[in-house]
This record gives structure tokens, C-alpha cells and sequence, in this order.
């Protein structure tokens, strides 16, 4: 049905596409014709990740339900954990339109969309009304005008605030879209920043009595050297995951596009091979000792298995969710149970 869908969705602006088909999936899920969107896997195995037991192996990645509006609806469709987010101490309204462009012949998205939110509040009342009761990761970020030097502020309101609601946390550190963010990645930045957290995890498994897995998020523009500096700091600090990847700055593989120059973050088909490089230089240098989960260009089932097989422990569609729609969920599934 999607197949049918997609193209008059795609003769609107890619934003005013996306505002209008989540509430018209809530409807769906209403009335029970979400079932005729969501093609069922031949089979799904439960997997154990971070002390987590998750339905299946594909998630939703954060982007897509920003402001936990939609989390019924979504997880209707038959992802084994879904991400909202990225949220942020106060509400923000992201950059100017348009922030959204299609690279349709790529299979891709340009996004600039700039932590556009709701708030962290708004966010956290939405899961209290939702019927969800699956795994839901909350990430989270900083507000555009919070000084880096002082981001770690803004990790820890959020981290205080929804740390009973979440699953999991993620913190964002790699999206190209918010100035001076990606140098959290490195060096003793990195490392003051993931000390402050874990010190706050600690104190506040004691509150809530149970501790919630902290994840980072990490960008695909990173050297192979990086990448092993980001993973000793990861493991000195006993971060529980790490998400791999955000989008890329890189245009390399979007040059005959006519949105080549759009300022933002690039995603899906481009973006599959460089995510999935990263995968595999995080696995050799962590091993099993921290799980991976892989996002970065999954278009269809072979792409999900290879992020598998590189080292992921679970995968995360979005950008192939815009273009494949429910389908890929159980290809997706399909294809990694075949290589298990």
C-alpha cells in the first residue's frame, strides 16, 4: 500500500510530507488499517542488548517522532524499539525552511532541520499518554544557543528528566546541524563530558532503582584513528552503546544532484557504506565488550544484514523508512535471521 501512497506524498515539500502522514498513521492505528501497511517477517528473534531484551533487531532511529507524538502508531508498524528525539532542555524551532530537501534518484535526504522540538517536557507528557510499552530510546541534545563548553548542562537536565521514562538514553554528539557539536567527539572534551554523565547515571540509578544504558551517537566523517580514540573513551567510562552512525557532510556521492549544495546532514543509500565502514573499526576495537547499534543507509534487507555483519548488534532505518515504508521492516528482518 505504501508503494501506492509514496508518490503523492512525494509531490509535497518534503517537511509538509512529513507533518501530514504521522498523524494520518495515528488514524491508521485507530481503526486497526495500520495492519494492511506493516507486511509481518517470516520470523523475528528476540535479542538481549545492554541488559535490554528487544522484540527484534530493527529500530526506528531518532528524527522521525522528535516529539514522541507518534509513538503508538509507529511501533504499530512492527519495529522492535523505537527512538524519539532529539530533544532538548527548552523547546526550539530548528532553522529556517526549507531544512528538508529529497535527493530522489539518490535515495537520499538533505536535513538542516537544527534540533527543531517541543521541549523535553512535551515530550515526556506524550510518553505518559501513549500505550507504549516497549523499548523507547530518548535522545537527547543541546539547545542551539547553549555555549559547547557548557552542553554537559543541558545533557543532564534532559538525562534528570526523562531517565524514568527511557529505555535508554542517547546523547546526541554528531549532529552536523548545531554548531561546534561535533567537537564533543574528541579528545578530553569527550571525555570530561561522558565522566560528568556516567557520574550522573550512577546517582541516579540509586534514585529510580535501575539503571538506564547510556549510548552515544557518533558522526560517519571520522577517521579510522578517531574512531579508536572515540572507543578508548567509550570504554574507559563504561558507556553501555554506541550508535553508529549520524548523517555525513560528505557529498562525494550526491554530485549529479541538484541539492548537492544544501547545506545539512546527508542520509540514506550514500551514507550506507561509509556507516557501515565505521561499524566495522568500532567492533575491531571494542569487541563484545560494547554493543553497536548500526544506522546509515539501510535501503533494503541486504543492507540491514551487512550492518550485522560488520559488528552491529541491532540496526536503526529512517531515511529508508521514507522511501521503502513498512516493508523494509520485515525485510529487513528477514534477511538478518537468514545470516544468524
Amino acid at each position: 500500500m505504501y508503494s501506492l501512497l509514496r508518490p503523492l506524498l512525494f509531490t509535497l515539500p518534503a517537511e509538509t510530507s512529513h507533518t501530514l502522514t504521522l498523524p494520518l498513521l495515528d488514524i491508521a492505528a485507530g481503526t486497526g488499517l495500520i495492519r494492511l501497511l506493516a507486511p509481518q517477517p517470516s520470523h523475528a528473534t528476540a535479542r538481549a542488548v545492554m541488559g535490554l531484551q528487544f522484540p527484534n533487531a530493527v529500530g526506528l532511529a531518532a528524527g522521525l517522532d522528535k516529539n514522541a507524538d507518534h509513538i503508538d502508531a509507529l511501533a504499530a508498524l512492527g519495529f522492535g524499539f523505537i527512538e524519539v528525539g532529539t530533544l532538548t532542555p527548552r523547546p526550539q524551532p530548528g532553522n529556517p525552511r526549507p531544512r528538508l530537501f529529497r535527493l530522489t534518484p539518490e535515495r537520499a535526504i538533505i536535513n538542516r532541520m537544527g534540533f527543531n522540538n517541543k521541549g523535553i517536557d512535551h515530550a515526556l507528557a506524550a510518553i505518559a499518554r501513549s500505550r507504549f510499552r516497549g523499548i523507547l530510546g530518548i535522545n537527547i541534545g543541546k539547545n542551539f544557543d547553549t555555549p559547547v563548553e557548557k552542553a554537559a548542562d543541558d545533557y543532564l537536565i534532559c538525562m534528570r528528566k526523562c531517565y524514568s521514562a527511557a529505555s535508554y538514553i542517547v546523547v546526541n554528539l554528531s549532529s552536523p546541524n548545531t554548531p561546534g557539536l561535533r567537537s564533543l567527539q574528541f579528545g578530553d572534551d569527550l571525555q570530561r563530558l561522558l565522566g560528568v554523565l556516567k557520574a550522573e547515571q550512577a546517582e541516579l540509578a540509586v534514585q529510580h532503582g535501575r539503571k538506564v544504558p547510556l549510548v552515544v551517537k557518533i558522526a560517519p566523517d571520522l577517521s579510522d584513528d578517531e574512531i579508536g580514540l572515540i572507543a578508548v573513551a567509550l570504554r574507559d567510562n563504561e558507556i553501555e552503546g554506541v550508535i553508529a552512525t549520524n548523517t555525513t557532510l560528505d557529498r562525494s556521492q550526491v554530485q549529479s544532484s541538484v541539492h548537492k549544495d544544501q547545506a545539512g546532514g546527508l542520509s540514506g543509500a550514500p551514507l550506507v557504506d561509509k556507516s557501515t565502514h565505521v561499524i566495522r573499526v568500532l567492533h575491531a576495537a571494542l569487541g563484545a565488550s560494547i554493543p553497536i547499534i548500526g544506522v546509515g543507509g539501510i535501503l533494503s534487507g541486504d543492507d540491514a544484514a551487512a550492518k550485522i555483519a560488520a559488528g552491529a548488534s541491532l540496526v536503526q532505518i529512517y531515511t529508508g523508512f521514507i522511501y521503502r515504508g513498512p516493508a523494509l521492516i520485515a525485510e529487513a528482518l528477514d534477511a538478518i535471521e537468514a545470516t544468524a
